[in-house]
C-alpha cells in the first residue's frame, strides 16, 4: 500500500542540514513530490512532501529521521497524507496566481493583518511570502529613508477583482502604505521596456510651472496644469493656452531651468539597474523635448519623445512645433517603441501621474500610476505613492540584494581602499 508523509522540519539553520536529511531518504530511494524551505532569522522551517515506497516500511525511515533531527538539535514532525488529499492538491496546478507585492517605508503587523484578511476573504491561499526589500537597521537614523517590500505569492480564483482591487485601495488611504497586485505570468518575469512621464514622474516638478514663474505669469499656468492633471480639461488644448502665455521669454532661461531641476527619489537607482540588465528606456512625455533630452544624458535614456517649443530670434513663441504629445499620442508612441525594439506590449511598463498618462498606463503590461493625483490612482491597476521610483523593481520581482548600483559602488570603494592600501 502507497504511503504518503508530509515531513516537516524547523529549528537553527546551519550547513549541510537539508543534505543529511535527504541522504537518510535517499538511501531509502523515496520519491520527493515536493518541498519548500524558507530561512528567517538563521531560523529554518523545511517541508517535504514524500512517497515511502511499497518495498520499505516507514518505520525505519521515521526513526532513522528522528534520530539525525535529535543529533542536529532540531525538531521533525510527521503527517499522513491521503491518496485523495494528495490529488485535490494536484488538481489545484493550473490555477490562478497573483503576486501582491506590499510597501512601506517599514513593514507593520497591523499592515500584515488587513492584507492577508483581504486575501482570505476573497477565498484565495497565501502560498508563500517573502521579503523583497533588504534588512532594516533598528536605528532608523542610520539611513535617510528606509524602505520595505514583502510580496505574497497568492493562489486561486478571483471572483471579483474589481471589488478586490477597491478594497486595497481602502487600506493604501488608511494606512499610508502602496498594494501592487498582479498575475503571476511569464511576462511579469521577462520585461524589457520601461518608459515614464517625465514631469512630476522622473523629476519632481512641472516644467511648465517653473517657465511660468520666470515668465511672470505662474498663477494662470499653475492653474490650467492643475485642471489638466485632472482631466478637467482636454490635454492638448490646456498645453497651447499655457505655452502661447510664455512668448517673449528668453531662451536661455530653459537651460537655468534645466539645471535645477530635481530627479525624483530613486530615479538613479532604478535607471542604473534598468540599463546593467539590458532593458530599454524611454521618456514619453507631455512637457518639452529641450528637459527630456537634457534628462537623456543624465541617466542614459534611450527614447525621448516630448514637445517642441518654438523659438525665433533667442525668444519663445507662444507656439509648440509639430504633433502634440497627448494621452492618445503617448499611448501611440509606446506601441511604437515596442515594434521598433520587437518587443510584446506585456513586456513593458508605463509609470505616470496624469490623466494623460493613463492611455499608455492601460496599454502597457504593467502600468504604474506613481505619486498620482486621486483619478489616476483609482483608474491605473498599479499605483505607487509611499516610495521612490526604485521600488518599481520590486514590482519586477527584483530584491535589494539585486540591486546592481550598490555592488558597484561596493566594488569601487574596494577598489579606492585597495589603491590606498598599495
Amino acid at each position: 500500500m502507497r504511503e504518503l508523509l508530509l515531513i516537516n522540519i524547523t529549528g537553527p539553520d546551519k550547513p549541510g542540514l537539508t543534505a543529511k536529511i535527504t541522504s537518510i531518504l535517499s538511501g531509502y530511494k523515496v520519491p520527493i513530490l515536493d518541498i519548500g524551505q524558507a530561512v528567517i532569522h538563521n531560523h529554518l522551517s523545511l517541508g517535504m512532501l514524500v512517497e515511502v515506497p511499497k518495498e520499505s516500511a516507514s518505520s525505519p525511515i521515521l526513526k532513522d529521521l528522528l534520530f539525525c533531527a535529535h543529533t542536529l538539535g532540531i525538531q521533525i514532525t510527521f503527517t499522513p497524507v491521503s491518496d485523495t488529499e494528495y490529488e485535490q492538491w494536484v488538481q489545484e496546478q493550473g490555477k490562478h496566481r497573483y503576486l501582491l507585492s506590499l510597501l512601506a517605508r517599514r513593514i507593520t503587523a497591523e499592515q500584515l493583518e488587513r492584507v492577508s484578511s483581504l486575501i482570505a476573504s476573497h477565498n484565495l491561499n497565501i502560498d508563500t511570502i517573502n521579503r523583497l526589500s533588504g534588512r532594516i537597521p533598528l536605528e532608523t537614523g542610520l539611513t535617510k529613508q528606509t524602505k520595505a517590500c514583502v510580496e505574497f505569492s497568492i493562489r486561486g480564483t478571483l471572483q471579483n477583482e474589481n471589488r478586490f482591487r477597491e478594497q486595497m485601495l481602502a487600506i493604501t488611504d488608511t494606512l499610508g502604505i502602496d498594494i501592487a497586485f498582479q498575475e503571476d505570468n511569464i511576462f511579469r518575469r521577462n520585461r524589457r521596456l520601461v518608459v515614464f512621464d517625465m514631469d512630476s514622474t522622473l523629476i519632481t516638478s512641472e516644467v511648465i510651472d517653473e517657465l511660468a514663474l520666470e515668465a511672470g505669469v505662474g498663477h494662470q499656468v499653475a492653474a490650467i496644469t492643475e485642471q489638466a492633471m485632472r482631466g478637467e480639461i482636454d490635454f492638448s488644448e490646456s498645453l497651447l493656452q499655457r505655452v502661447s502665455l510664455l512668448e517673449g521669454l528668453d531662451e536661455h532661461i530653459l537651460e537655468t531651468i534645466a539645471q535645477r531641476l530635481q530627479l525624483t527619489e530613486g530615479a538613479e537607482t532604478l535607471f542604473h539597474n534598468l540599463h546593467n540588465l539590458g532593458f530599454k528606456t524611454a521618456v514619453i512625455s507631455g512637457g518639452f523635448s529641450y528637459f527630456g533630452h537634457f534628462l537623456q544624458k543624465k541617466l542614459n535614456i534611450d527614447y525621448v519623445y516630448a514637445n517642441t517649443l518654438e523659438i525665433e530670434e533667442g525668444k519663445l513663441t507662444g507656439k509648440v512645433i509639430g504633433q502634440i504629445v497627448d494621452g492618445k499620442r503617448k499611448a501611440e508612441l509606446l506601441e511604437l517603441i515596442a515594434k521598433k525594439e520587437n518587443i510584446r506590449l506585456e513586456q513593458t511598463i508605463a509609470v505616470g501621474d496624469g490623466a494623460n498618462d493613463l492611455p499608455m498606463l492601460g496599454k502597457a503590461g504593467l502600468g504604474i500610476a506613481f505619486r498620482a493625483k486621486p483619478i489616476v490612482r483609482e483608474s491605473a491597476k498599479q499605483a505607487i505613492s509611499t516610495l521612490g521610483l526604485d521600488a518599481i523593481l520590486y514590482l519586477m520581482g527584483f530584491r535589494d540584494r539585486d540591486d546592481l548600483s550598490v555592488s558597484q559602488h561596493t566594488l569601487q570603494n574596494a577598489q579606492n581602499l585597495s589603491g590606498e592600501v598599495s
